[in-house]
């Protein structure tokens, strides 16, 4: 059994990170490269600003929001982050979320699915892949960027994907799955 988190990281209202993230977990489930697929929504997590008196490495988390967290972490065997640029950076509330945690991210892959105007996310996916590695994470080559993102959406507010991004999801999605069972062991050990 493997587990695919999608965790949609933009909390802003009017965001396009819904759709995008949709879309993502359609693309996912139609693959079928996982047994489970999970849309993990940051603005319905709703995290504060990191409160938790101890560091993350120690696992002694007091409040029931990390604790569930931490949970949801947990129980998945891979991830794709889908995440707006801001200011050639990804968002605060993917950092923040990211930082409650530490043992719960180790030796799993993350696929990145970055969206914007003309440079589709990149510098911001760039950026995430020095922390995600310094939590044992492994952020793949594989990606899907989506540059002027807002053009996709239909009248239903709903993402029309080119064939672009579905070639690069498929890639990214078949790579998420070898790394997934090639550190199986690692995960079982942590």
């Amino acid at each position: 059994m493997a587990k695919l988190q999608i965790i949609i990281a933009s909390v802003r209202p009017g965001r396009i990170g819904w759709p995008v993230g949709q879309w993502v977990n359609g693309a996912a489930s139609e693959h079928g490269g996982f047994d489970e697929v999970e849309l993990v929504d940051l603005a319905e997590l709703n995290l504060p600003m990191m409160n938790e008196p101890h560091h993350p490495r120690l696992r002694n988390y007091v409040h029931q929001h990390t604790k569930d967290w931490s949970a949801t972490v947990d129980s998945a065997d891979a991830f794709v982050f889908v995440m707006p640029e801001y200011n050639y950076g990804f968002s605060a509330p993917l950092k923040n979320a990211i930082d409650y945690l530490h043992q719960e991210w180790a030796y799993k892959p993350v696929g990145l699915v970055s969206y914007g105007g003309v440079s589709g996310g990149t510098r911001a996916a760039q950026m995430i892949k020095q922390v995600v590695t310094t939590l044992k994470m492994v952020p793949l080559t594989e990606a899907v960027s989506i540059p002027f993102v807002h053009s996709l959406l239909d009248e239903d507010e709903q993402i029309q994907a080119n064939d672009v991004m579905v070639t690069s999801a498929k890639a990214m999605f078949d790579e998420l799955r070898r790394i997934t069972d090639a550190f199986r062991p690692l995960r079982r050990a942590n």
